[in-house]
């Protein structure tokens, strides 16, 4: 039995799904703050409750055969772990800690921990490789490092294996539009930009404008929900396996402007949205876009989307089947 928490979430979903799809057993534990039962496609076992509450943990435990652990549930808001920095450390690190102590009681076998490029805040030159410094620079970056070195040790210490994927700009939903993301006050830049087309927002704001890049504004590595998933997938067949514990960067190796996403936005919703320039935000690099050979080469991981107008495109059609679901989201 493999048990996914925050399975509900919209990254969790996804990989519940393609689990679910490819004939795996999954139990989601989820307290459903940012998650859905509706992104549950399958009918998949949903059991509700939060990792503070460890007695419900661990009656979950008790009541399953869990070998592998796929771990999501976490605050995810970079600024907003700089003004409330106790609900991450709360949510993510000590939250960690309450199911990493029930996985060593009961004996699980393999975890595979959702982390974050907000371990390595800036990297030199924009680009980070699994061997750059890890110098997080918000407590959304420090709560999920320390996550990962208590999964470090706690792996050593209990014997069991685990993949630490870190993640870089996930955007796009399902292809199929049956899932995306749900988060009405979501931060991610594709999202807004679909929320301005279908006018649920007034503009979409650029954070700097002023650069040292081709057009003045940030870079990031946006990668496609579905290729993220999949590299769940293929991290758990590693370890299964046998293969060795990682830290894994999950990207695409090259990065796309705020100006190029806004663009390419408006070229596949066909709305001209209003766009406002604003200053910097604290904190926020100029470039960050991963270096990701090791996971093609450890985990065969081979990207299928890896292309920005196929990810705003099927992030278009979710957002569109999400606030208009009489029209045709095709």
């Amino acid at each position: 039995m493999i048990l996914v928490t925050g399975g509900a979430g919209y990254i969790g979903s996804h990989v519940v799904r393609q689990l679910t799809e490819a004939g795996r057993k999954v139990v989601v534990f989820d307290n459903l703050s940012t998650g859905s039962p509706a992104a549950l496609v399958h009918g998949e076992e949903l059991a509700v409750g939060d990792l503070a509450d460890t007695a419900a943990v661990e009656a979950l435990f008790e009541s399953h055969r869990i070998t592998t652990v796929l771990h999501f549930a976490a605050s995810i808001v970079a600024p907003e772990s700089v003004t409330n920095p106790l609900k991450f450390y709360s949510n993510n690190t000590r939250n960690t800690l309450n199911l990493l102590t029930l996985c060593a009681r009961f004996g699980v076998e393999r975890f595979i921990f959702s982390s974050t490029a907000a371990v390595y805040g800036f990297p030199e030159n924009g680009v980070a490789s699994e061997d750059s410094a890890t110098v997080p620079i918000n407590p959304y970056g420090t709560s999920k490092l320390m996550s990962e070195w208590m999964l470090r040790d706690t792996a050593l210490a209990h014997g069991f294996q685990y993949v630490a994927l870190r993640y870089f700009n996930v955007a796009g939903a399902d292809p199929l539009a049956r899932m995306g993301q749900r988060t009405p006050e979501a931060t991610h830049l594709i999202k807004v930009c679909c929320q301005a087309a279908l006018g649920m927002r007034e503009s979409v704001s650029i954070f700097g404008t002023d650069y040292p890049t081709a057009d003045g504004t940030g870079i990031r590595d946006y990668i496609h929900i579905e290729d993220l998933a999949a590299a769940h997938l293929a991290a758990l067949a590693h370890l299964e396996r046998g293969g060795e514990s990682q830290r894994l960067n999950v990207g695409y190796g090259q990065g796309s402007s705020v100006r190029e996403v806004i663009k390419m936005v408006k070229e596949v919703t066909e709305v001209d949205f209003p766009v406002l320039e604003a200053s910097r935000r604290p904190g926020d690099p100029a470039i960050l876009v991963a270096q990701a050979d090791r996971i093609r080469e450890l985990l065969g991981w081979q990207p299928r989307f890896n292309d920005l107008r196929t990810i705003i495109a099927d992030a278009w059609r979710w957002e569109r089947k999400l606030n208009h679901p009489s029209t045709d989201s095709g």
